[in-house]
């Protein structure tokens, strides 16, 4: 997968130093909760057989029921990721499973 120059300029807007880029509350750890919280949806929309914003398949009760937050601990500290849930409980992500307090992964 190739990033174009247009998107990366995008993101770099408003980084004049190293700390915007890969402090605490940098780009870098921004772009890692954000892709995490991504994934974790299309894991959901995976179990759960829609898309996020379309009405469920008729006859099936389970359907999204909002987000729970979770602390990560990794290289970069803790991040607070919002992981999807679904009514009935059944949902069991693959990339940050539950129970999960570290994500060594993503450094």
């Amino acid at each position: 997968m190739t990033i174009s120059k247009e998107i990366l300029d995008e993101l770099l807007k408003g980084v004049e130093c190293p700390e915007d880029l890969l402090g605490d509350t940098g780009l870098m750890k921004e772009l890692k909760i954000k892709l995490m919280e991504r994934m974790l949806g299309a894991e959901l929309t995976a179990h759960l057989g829609y898309e996020d914003g379309k009405e469920a398949p008729p006859g099936r009760s389970n359907r999204r029921n909002g987000a729970s937050t979770k602390v990560l601990k990794g290289q970069d500290g803790e991040m607070t990721v919002a992981v999807p849930r679904d009514r009935d409980s059944s949902f069991e992500p693959e990339l940050v499973k539950k129970g999960q307090t570290r994500i060594d992964g993503m450094e």
